[in-house]
């Protein structure tokens, strides 16, 4: 059942979504003015609602919907990017994470999302607005007791701690390596999240000359299907080139 406090969202015949926090007395909803919400005590997750006079399906977030829906300054990455980074660098229930480069809070929250409730994750971030911004996403989400960040230069930072895996998102990665590998356990995985082709390069020669192992960079492009009786056809609107991702894997030292 819906507890009071946490975030859903409204789902009407259209597709459109409206967003609320769930109290089961008077509660303001954009777009819906004012409405009693003692309709939503004893509904679960996917239930039908009518507030307002309209209809809807009631849901909880998933990750997806919640990167979706975050309030937007930087640019973050995507969902297909962010679900491919956290099955490579092999995120999970208790593990720790440091990542570098808060923007919006879009990966904080799938990072957050997969950790919870064991694990944590430390932000660096250079500029606060960003941190500002990304703690109201991830308090929105109901994941700020598994989060910490800190106001940095990340090519000087050295946290004091040991993480599983490392999410850099920032131009020059291999800058804020030598400082940030210590960091980073044996075994330990890395991502860095690059724009640009150059990068790549200058990113994966880095670490080879560090010692990472498996060391590899890809890109996602992922493309709909519009679907209608009678015929089938790709959309138009293919997520192409959104980023590119170098991996590896921290060698022991004295390690082959």
């Amino acid at each position: 059942m819906l507890e009071e406090g946490e975030a859903v969202y409204l789902l009407d015949e259209s597709g459109k979504r409206t967003w609320m926090k769930v109290s089961f007395g008077m509660a303001a909803v954009p777009s819906l003015g004012t409405v009693d919400g003692s309709k939503l005590r004893g509904l679960g997750d996917g239930s039908p609602v009518e507030i307002a006079g309209r209809r809807f399906t009631l849901f909880r977030p998933g990750t997806v919907e919640l990167m979706e829906s975050l309030e937007r300054g930087a640019q973050i990455i995507t969902p297909k990017d962010a679900a491919t980074i956290l099955m490579h660098c092999d995120i999970a229930s208790g593990k720790t994470v440091i990542e570098v480069g808060a923007g919006s809070g879009g990966m904080t929250t799938a990072l957050l999302r997969a950790v919870a409730p064991g694990g944590r994750v430390h932000t660096i971030e250079l500029k606060r607005e960003n941190a500002e911004r990304a703690l109201r996403n991830v308090r929105r989400a109901g994941l700020d007791a598994h989060w910490s960040y800190s106001i940095e230069d990340a090519r000087e930072a050295r946290p004091e701690m040991e993480a599983d895996a490392l999410v850099m998102d920032m131009p020059d990665p291999w800058l804020a390596l030598p400082g940030l590998i210590g960091s980073l356990r044996p075994g330990g995985r890395l991502c860095a999240y690059v724009p640009n082709a150059n990068q790549v390069e200058e990113t994966v020669v880095a670490m080879r000359s560090m010692g990472f192992a498996e060391v590899r960079a890809l890109e996602n492009i992922q493309r709909g299907m519009d679907v209608h009786p009678g015929g089938v056809r790709p959309a138009s609107d293919t997520m192409a080139h959104t980023g590119y991702m170098v991996f590896g894997r921290r060698v022991a030292r004295g390690g082959a």
